[in-house]
């Protein structure tokens, strides 16, 4: 469906009374497109638009066939990748760059939303998440924080942001880290604009820089580091680097030596390169990048780059093409992605209304095992304590298993940095032979063991979910009942809990309940077997927030469960790095349906002090 204009507000098409799309948008890409099964012969199709609209449908039969074509290239390159999609995916990362390791404290809760408007509006709300203990890593201020000095000035209205440096040191006294949006657009006014505008470094007739030509990226760089770098800012929103409106369209760029429309999907891994490699070279603190973009090509994971799916609807609709999007992203090698979980355009009556309060928690829910976990929303106060008590509480209970699944998580972050592994895995990376699993849109796998089942319709008591055909069969996390592989079961659900099962023979390391990721960085470690079949883990740590692992400067510890044994063998620590703690303690709980997950270390656990050597515990 195109709608004939360059930016659209209204998606919605009809098939024989149907409606089969229905997104409405402040902004919206001029086309979209979905698959749909139509018997063969004559259809009724209603296409609804804006006023100035002038919509064209196209369509054509779906068959086994893909066609590679580009309109602007001269001629085409094909690399083919073998093997199983664990295979196929890791070849891809060798050789468009290996994705680096994130910095722990983003694989904790990211809050954003449009706009915290001045210094003491953030910094309350940041003590806020701190007095009422819900767990937060970073908080994020979105545009405009640049006020007076134009677009993208790379500097602080003083009369709203009085004091940066005093505002990201008390946020770093709350252990809470700071990310800002920056642009790769620039007014030309400003100061810093007027510099750039007179080098010629701005893409022709318009307010975008051309990163394309290397003086104009260098430069811009100077300038983040001189303004902005200083303020010990911890990671980086490079919003809107497609650029928007097709700015790239029959200009000629580098100087006038090349067309634009060859390279304007390139655009966004040409900034995020400049930040990343800038920071890698002149962050004197020498911390991980973090960097979050919108868009996306080919080797952006190798520039500490995690991109979100943009600005989307509210209704349940949005949440579901997020998650199916998202399981796309996965599947073409970019391994850190998120969504504005709660949709970034929110009803009026957003704090009231308890229809979206459903949705809202279904979305927060889903997110907690996302690779990256964020809420943003339009022009709203997107804090959990707005919505009420019960959109609280259950965002602080699944936020407490996020945060209790760090070593898990973390430790699948490093596979996902050292051998091309995917953590938000669609069931075809794990299931391939299944013709039922690969028929799920919605269910995906967080790391080797966790399934996830989303529920993204209202008012559901029940819920249908596939276990997949796993010879060894499946656990209900909440409750420790055993299932078979290969079947559908429907899951008895509530508002409080999302389906979530686990392989039999895994083993899921958790932490302690905590309110940032480095806090009880060495408290003891549970260890969670769910038996079954035999088991392996790989438990991966290191300094958190460096490039010291690049050294070889981390640790890993083999974990084995034998089943039939029911033997459990911690192996010798390997490697270590600054502050490692040589002695741990481990407490080890077999999961039944009599122990859930719901059990605490103190009840329910086996504890032994680990002291860096192997040591089995049998049961």
């Amino acid at each position: 469906l195109d709608v004939g204009q360059s930016m659209a507000r209204k998606h919605n098409l009809s098939i024989n009374g149907e409606n089969i799309i229905n997104v409405n948008n402040i902004w919206l890409p001029p086309t979209t497109s979905i698959i749909v099964e139509l018997e063969s012969g004559k259809h009724d199709i209603l296409v609804e638009g804006e006023q100035n609209d002038s919509p064209t449908l196209y369509w054509k039969k779906v068959t086994d066939e893909t066609e590679f074509y580009s309109p602007v290239a001269q001629s085409l390159d094909y690399t083919v990748f073998a093997g199983n999609a664990e295979e196929i995916i890791a070849s891809y990362r060798e050789s468009t760059g290996p994705a680096p390791m994130m910095p722990l404290w983003a694989l904790g809760y990211i809050h954003c939303r449009e706009r915290y408007n001045t210094q003491d509006e953030l910094l309350e709300n940041a003590r806020m998440f701190r007095e009422k203990e819900i767990p937060l890593d970073m908080i994020v201020q979105d545009w405009q924080y640049w006020g007076k000095y134009g677009w993208n000035a790379m500097r602080f209205d003083e009369d709203r942001y009085p004091d940066p440096d005093q505002m990201v040191s008390k946020l770093h006294q709350m252990n809470i880290k700071l990310m800002i949006s920056v642009w790769s657009k620039i007014d030309k006014q400003s100061d810093l604009g007027q510099e750039m505008n007179n080098k010629g470094y701005y893409i022709p007739d318009t307010d975008w820089i051309d990163f394309f030509n290397p003086e104009a990226s260098n430069y811009y760089w100077e300038n983040f580091k001189e303004k902005l770098l200083p303020y010990k800012i911890d990671g980086w929103w490079l919003d809107a680097t497609e650029p928007e409106n097709d700015d790239l369209q029959n200009r000629l760029i580098n100087n006038g030596t090349l067309p634009g429309e060859l390279l304007r999907n390139v655009y966004p891994l040409y900034v995020n390169k400049s930040v990343y490699n800038g920071l890698r070279n002149d962050d004197p603190l020498e911390r991980r990048a973090f960097i979050l973009t919108r868009s996306a090509f080919s080797g952006i994971q190798r520039y500490g780059t995690a991109t979100w799916s943009g600005d989307v609807g509210n209704d349940w609709e949005s949440f579901r093409r997020q998650i199916t999007g998202g399981l796309g992203q996965m599947i073409t090698g970019i391994p850190w992605w998120t969504y504005d979980a709660g949709g970034f355009f929110r009803p009026g009556d957003q704090y009231s209304n308890t229809d979206y309060h459903e949705l809202f928690i279904r979305w927060f829910q889903t997110a907690t095992f996302f690779p990256i976990l964020r809420v943003h929303g339009y022009m709203s106060n997107t804090e959990p304590w707005r919505y009420g008590d019960k959109v609280e509480d259950i965002v602080r209970k699944y936020l407490d298993i996020r945060y209790r699944m760090l070593p898990y998580i973390y430790s699948e972050s490093a596979r996902v940095s050292f051998n091309g592994s995917t953590l938000m895995r669609p069931l075809v990376m794990d299931f391939s032979d299944d013709k039922d699993a690969l028929e799920q849109k919605h269910q995906f796998m967080f790391g080797p063991s966790l399934l996830i089942a989303p529920v993204t319709q209202s008012n559901k008591s029940t819920w249908s979910v596939y276990l997949p055909n796993n010879k060894n069969g499946w656990i209900n996390f909440w409750n420790g009942k055993v299932y078979e592989g290969g079947q559908y079961i429907e899951e008895d659900i509530d508002i409080y809990k999302t389906p979530l099962f686990v392989k039999r023979g895994s083993i899921i390391p958790l932490g302690p309940s905590k309110e940032y990721t480095s806090e009880n960085i060495d408290a003891p470690i549970e260890i969670r077997i769910y038996r079954g079949a035999d088991a392996l883990f790989s438990l991966y740590e290191d300094e958190g927030d460096n490039y010291n692992y690049e050294k070889g400067m981390f640790s890993t510890i083999d974990l084995k469960w034998e089943d039939k044994s029911n033997t459990l063998t911690i192996g010798d620590r390997k490697g270590e790095f600054e502050g490692m703690k040589k002695n741990r303690e481990f407490c080890i709980v077999l999961t039944d349906q009599n122990n859930s997950s719901d059990a605490s270390i103190s009840e329910k656990s086996e504890c032994i002090t680990y002291t860096g050597e192997l040591v089995s515990v049998k049961f």
